[in-house]
């Protein structure tokens, strides 16, 4: 059996397993300052620094407003639902500290820092998907110059518009009445005809999302709102190898995968480009694949041009459902920040106050035992700037003061552990144990309670994430973080660099400077009676002497008054008398 390594061995792998994890937090930020938009490195290296949030940094305010539909306002469940969506999309997209409220018949959203094209679009598109079988595909043409902005094409009224033979299916030829005919043939991809609000049961004339090709399609055969989960990705062939072509894989419920399963059996046998089957997003097709066989196992996956962002932007859209209302954007607006940079400097200033004080605390306390909290408190705070720095420009996690006040809170939490650990070891000096055996019987006793306490913590942290919005949650993951981070440096820090110092002879030699000078603590028990009292004035000789014999047991105090010999002598005894 291996014998387990001696604690100075431990506690270099220890600090070396810390060292590797802030290099790897370096490493991760610093490739986000490449991945940075910007053409300098100096303009790319503001990734090394966290996002404000909206009450910080201010940001862009876009009222979007109802379309009526059927000359109706839309309800208040409407509005809510509408609220909730939007939410759920603009967090997906990784955009923290947004605020989504409604404001009369309108929907007012705030987001920090500039608002980007995609951003606009996942938050205005009603995100509708459809699925429809190709009845007539072909290329776009180029439109001329003065096209764009004229009058939509309408067939001549005197086009028959109802089929001459009874469609069978979807598929069907049938469809194609010479109106649809005339209006396909004569359809500018660069004018909206409001191809969204055909209705479901009818062929629909329409392009694709870039307008380079354009579709004469069949009937919804499939609706959207049977897609049960939407997720992006690379694609990939059926050997595992990936293809670099950014994809949406979609999911379908038992009855969208009944019906996706009938269309593409009868699709397989058709020829181009009746085997296409098209998906829509909002009246336009995002791809239109050829079906190569039937697909009945509910998977299905779009392809399109799609870029790394655009595919999870279209994947959050479906994945949390399609708006119950369409909206325009009546305003876009700039705002200033609520609180700025004043209250922020305030924050970090309180935060400074509190830092001072729990240094000044450790010092007076523990004297210079107190660098031990110093140096783990700039540990936790090179962790906790790298974390949210990561999640910053990973994710477009946004700090806001709620979000500092959680980083202040943390200076507390971090604190306590120590103090928990060092008057574990304090109380292990107390009953005569050398400094390394002191350590290593107060970390065992200690890192039971530190652990009950950060749960806790992280428990509270991990339910206010969980129920509140906006400002709250970000108080919330700043604890969260923080307190995973206090059990990692009093693990990988804390408790390597006391179990180092047991061999620096001014901490070992219980210097009274040191914080761990065992005279200085009060009484050292000794155990079968014996006990040293430590040269102090006579109160506190009194007081050790006190201390000591509390400890003792009943047969010591018998012993140490003459009542029974010592323990030694009694065995001697009684060995005689047998």
């Amino acid at each position: 059996m291996a014998k387990p390594a001696a604690p100075r061995v431990r506690a270099r792998r220890g600090l070396v397993g810390l060292g590797a994890i802030v290099l790897v937090l370096v490493l991760l930020n610093l490739l986000g300052v490449l991945l940075a938009p910007g053409s300098s490195f100096a303009t790319k290296a503001v990734s090394l620094v966290p996002k404000l949030g909206l009450d910080l940094q201010g940001g862009t305010e876009v009222i979007l407003q109802p379309v009526p539909q059927g000359g109706k306002n839309p309800t208040s469940d409407q509005l809510t639902q509408s609220v909730a969506i939007i939410r759920q999309r603009v967090n997906a997209a990784g955009i923290g500290e947004a605020q989504i409220a409604p404001l009369g018949n309108n929907v007012v959203v705030s987001i920090p820092g500039p608002l980007s094209n995609e951003t606009r679009n996942n938050i205005e598109s009603s995100a509708r998907m459809d699925f429809r079988p190709v009845l007539v595909a072909g290329e776009a043409p180029t439109a001329s110059a003065g096209t764009k902005g004229s009058a939509a094409y309408t067939p001549p009224a005197s086009l028959a518009t109802t089929p001459s033979v009874k469609p069978t299916n979807g598929s069907d030829l049938a469809q194609v009445t010479p109106y649809l005919q005339a209006l396909y043939t004569n359809y500018n991809c660069k004018q909206d005809v409001g191809a969204a609000a055909e209705p479901a049961a009818k062929p629909l004339v329409t392009c694709n999302t870039e307008g380079t090709a354009k579709y004469l399609l069949g009937p919804v055969e499939v609706q959207g709102s049977h897609i049960k989960t939407a997720t992006s990705g690379v694609s990939t062939t059926s050997q595992g190898v990936s293809t670099g072509e950014y994809v949406v894989n979609l999911a379908f419920d038992p009855t969208g995968t009944t019906e996706f399963g009938k269309v593409t059996s009868r699709l397989v046998a058709l020829q181009s480009p009746q085997n296409q089957f098209a998906i829509l997003l909002d009246g336009k097709v995002v791809s239109a694949p050829q079906t190569n066989s039937a697909i009945e196992n509910g998977q299905a996956e779009i392809s399109g041009n799609f870029t790394a962002d655009s595919s999870k932007a279209l994947a959050n859209q479906l994945q949390f459902g399609s708006l119950p209302i369409s909206f325009r954007v009546q305003s876009i607006n700039t705002i200033s920040a609520t609180l700025g940079s004043a209250q922020l400097l305030s924050g970090l200033i309180a935060g400074l106050i509190g830092l001072l004080l729990v240094v000044g605390y450790s010092l007076f306390q523990y004297r210079l035992l107190g660098l031990v909290t110093i140096g783990s408190l700039l540990m936790s705070s090179v962790l906790t700037y790298l974390v949210i720095d990561f999640l910053s420009w990973r994710e477009g996690y946004r700090l806001s003061l709620a979000g500092v006040a959680g980083l202040i809170v943390s200076i507390g939490i971090t604190a306590d552990s120590f103090i928990v650990y060092f008057e574990r070891i304090r109380d292990e000096l107390r009953e005569g144990r050398a400094l390394s055996s002191a350590v290593e019987n107060g970390w065992r006793r200690a890192i039971r309670t530190v652990l009950a306490s950060d749960a806790v913590n992280f428990l509270a942290a991990s339910t206010l994430f969980i129920l509140s919005v906006s400002d709250v949650r970000g108080f919330a993951l700043t604890l969260g973080i923080t307190t995973l981070i206090d059990v990692v440096v009093v693990g990988l820090f804390t408790h390597p660099v006391l179990q180092l110092l047991t061999r620096v002879p001014f901490f070992a030699g219980g210097h009274r400077l040191s914080g761990l000078d065992p005279a200085a603590l009060g009484a050292v028990y000794r155990g079968r009676g014996q006990f040293r009292s430590p040269v102090l004035a006579g109160g506190a000789v009194a007081r050790s002497r006190g201390e000591a014999q509390r400890r003792q047991t009943i047969a010591e105090r018998k012993a140490a008054e003459g009542q029974l010999p010592p323990p030694k002598a009694r065995d001697s005894i009684e060995r005689s008398g047998d």
